[in-house]
């Protein structure tokens, strides 16, 4: 495959994505980042946030919270 050929290809955006209750790394503390966001978005709704969630449940009230606010669309 030449490089040409692999930039006309399109990818599925939504083939590696997966569940949160799959991930491997799912029970560990959030990422810095989650909960950087997660902080804007529950200022934005209004909304409280646990102290102890996980990584997976920080990503899942992530997509709860954006479409709460309408971000992430």
């Amino acid at each position: 495959m030449t490089m040409t050929d692999r930039s006309n290809e399109q990818a599925d955006p939504r083939g590696a994505i997966k569940d949160p209750n799959e991930w491997v790394t799912g029970d560990e503390p959030p990422t810095a980042a989650q909960e950087s966001y997660l902080a804007t978005l529950a200022r934005e709704a209004d909304a409280e946030l646990p102290d102890d969630l996980t990584k997976a449940e920080a990503s899942k009230r992530i997509d709860e919270l954006q479409a709460e606010t309408g971000r992430g669309q």
